[in-house]
């Protein structure tokens, strides 16, 4: 019996398949990819663009303005989706595929979805070189994608037609994997994108794809369950897994029955309300002092979907206990691993449910309980402290304290710099997904894309990104992208003359103030930037505020403005929340002719000590 089929070209059948991708979010089917960024060049615009164009009815095509930020937008809107949908973008070969690369890392870190699809060199070679082909004069297989293949979780590149169909195959298996989840490449070779097969219609037929909740081995999970009884000082860390398998309720649940503080790492914040009384806030080098108190003290480590990174352990100075355990519940063995922790390889929401039951009445010490709300309740006076108003050049901890005070319920987008930091400790998140910091790759330019990315992804959030004077210069233009859109974003500018948060980290460690804030830069003539008629330039609305006064009363009557608002305040680049934190390992130089320098490397050799290497 001859099978049927369908002549199409390679992208032909590449949009296709995409459109027939569905999911299911809270009973409702939908399509698995929420659209495609574009940005189109001789690589990609005769082939996939045609393709796009055929099928955007159902799968909408949206035109970024820079190559790294349409892909930083697609995955916000997969991170905000708890990785449930994602998008595709798409580049032309050279620069265009080149710029996509460090969005592909910070997904590739962050473990989050999104299918990159650049262009390529032809796959018959007959016009090489073509534009922005890079040779290699000992290789004639490498091209510039080559890039893409340390910081993929799955690459291939389509040299035939039939290809594409066992790539997409493994791609979606990829993007849907919750322990293997990361960017995809699939890089189309510009002659084979036009090219035509005969497609077998089966290829095409819809496919719902599902959560896939793994269930722990019954031995690491009899170990954990034993650990935890035996544990008189327990602590759970949660970090993102906890939010991309839909855990809050499983965790809150757990935390409460067991009387288990709960802290919290930058990629898990908002996994518990703020005001839960057992959250006692961002855990390590960002953290506040209640957390960390507890961090020192604690006998057993649950670590609830977090890779341990060093910004959450101190650099692993953090935790004092000698008879320290750590249970890593992970749904990716790599992870649940780490540094000799007890592996508990499972989904975090089943496996919450399975140890609450499991463990019963169990309870900890209500002494240890105590002691955590007591540490809360300071650690929230320091906090107001830090973030209650002034009439002075303000710190990047009283501007939070504005955008918290005048809008309580949006969702929170940041990256890289200082904010991050501050807002780990400060900000106080209401629901899972409402605070959204990309600091796995600490990317700086991921703001306002990622806002993008977010209010796409939720619509009818209010979306709120804060950035630093640095970030926005770096990438702004997807300011213009969200007019286009009308994807409504309120940016608030903190201007602090440069990149404040490294050089506060240069003087801790001894060094001279060179080359961060603009004033210690080479230069003749110090820029004097118009942020606010910048963004306006773009179409959006936008003020200079004076104050901090100032900065809350825009913000509440810009709450209903129907475009992109942009909200520039100047700020002061040395202060810094004192209270909380913990330390981080940042070498010192050995020798040097500065004082300074000298007196930093022995504060750091004193710091190694506690340094903990498993």
């Amino acid at each position: 019996m001859s099978q049927k089929t369908v002549r199409l070209t390679m992208a032909q059948a590449l949009a296709r398949f995409m459109t027939r991708q569905m999911t299911v979010i809270e009973g409702e089917k939908v399509p698995i990819f929420g659209g495609a960024f574009a940005i189109f060049g001789h690589g990609n615009v005769a082939g996939v663009g045609e393709a796009l164009y055929a099928v955007r009815d159902e799968l909408p095509t949206y035109r970024g303005q820079n190559e790294q930020g349409m892909a930083h937008a697609a995955i916000a809107f997969a991170k905000a989706s708890f990785r449930r949908r994602f998008m595709a973008a798409t580049t032309s070969i050279g620069p265009g595929a080149l710029n996509m690369v460090t969005a592909a890392a910070l997904a590739h870190v962050n473990r989050l979805p999104i299918l990159l699809l650049p262009g390529d060199v032809f796959a018959n070679r007959g016009p090489d070189p073509v534009l922005q082909q890079v040779e290699n004069f000992g290789d004639g297989t490498v091209s510039a994608n080559d890039c893409f293949k340390p910081v993929s979780r799955y690459f291939d590149r389509i040299t035939r037609p039939e290809q594409i169909m066992p790539a997409l195959r493994r791609a979606m298996e990829v993007l849907t994997d919750p322990a293997e989840c990361g960017p995809v490449t699939l890089s189309l070779c510009q002659d084979v994108q036009a090219e035509a097969y005969d497609y077998p219609e089966s290829f095409f037929e819809e496919r719902v794809w599902k959560t896939r909740r793994v269930l722990p081995d019954a031995d690491e999970f009899a170990s954990a369950a034993v650990a935890l009884q035996k544990a008189k000082k327990p602590v759970i860390i949660a970090g993102g897994g906890v939010l991309y398998s839909e855990a809050s309720e499983a965790l809150r649940t757990f935390a409460e029955n067991h009387g288990l503080p709960v802290m919290e790492t930058q990629a898990g914040k908002s996994s518990l309300p703020h005001d839960h009384y057992l959250n006692m806030g961002s855990v390590g080098v960002t953290g506040t002092s209640a957390a960390n108190q507890l961090a020192e003290e604690a006998d057993l480590v649950l670590a609830v979907g977090t890779r341990l990174q060093d910004f959450t352990t101190g650099s692993w100075a953090l935790f004092r206990n000698e008879d320290l355990e750590i249970v890593g519940l992970n749904v990716q063995p790599f992870d649940a691993g780490k540094h000799g922790a007890m592996p508990l390889v499972g989904d975090a929401r089943t496996t919450l449910e399975a140890l609450d039951a499991s463990l019963g009445g169990w309870q900890a010490d209500q002494d240890w309980t105590d002691s955590a709300l007591k540490g809360k309740a300071e650690w929230l006076e320091a906090a107001g402290r830090a973030t209650a108003p002034t009439n002075e050049l303000p710190s990047d901890a009283q501007v939070i304290g504005a955008v918290q005070r005048a809008r309580d319920n949006a969702i929170l987008v940041c990256a890289a710099g200082g904010l991050p930091g501050e807002l780990h400790k400060l900000w106080q998140a209401r629901g899972p997904g409402s605070y959204h910091l990309e600091y796995g790759f600490s990317t700086m330019g991921y703001e306002i894309a990622g806002g993008l990315g977010v209010k796409l992804a939720r619509p009818y959030d209010d979306v709120v990104v804060m950035v630093g004077d640095g970030s926005y210069m770096m990438l702004n233009s997807e300011i213009a992208s969200s007019i286009m859109l009308g994807a409504k974003l309120t940016i608030v500018l903190l201007d602090n003359a440069g990149y404040g948060c490294i050089n506060r980290l240069q003087m801790a460690t001894g060094g001279a103030n060179f080359n961060n804030l603009l004033k210690d830069t080479y230069h003749e003539v110090l820029p004097q930037i118009d942020f606010a008629a910048h963004a306006a330039s773009m179409g959006a609305v936008a003020r200079k505020v004076a104050s901090i006064a100032e900065l809350e009363a825009a913000l509440k009557e810009t709450e209903r403005e129907t475009r992109t608002t942009v909200l520039v305040i100047d700020t002061d680049p040395l202060i810094t929340t004192e209270a909380g934190g913990a330390w981080w390992d940042v070498a010192v130089p050995e020798v040097s002719d500065r004082k300074q320098v000298n007196a930093a490397r022995k504060d750091y050799e004193q710091a190694l000590k506690d340094q903990k290497h498993v």
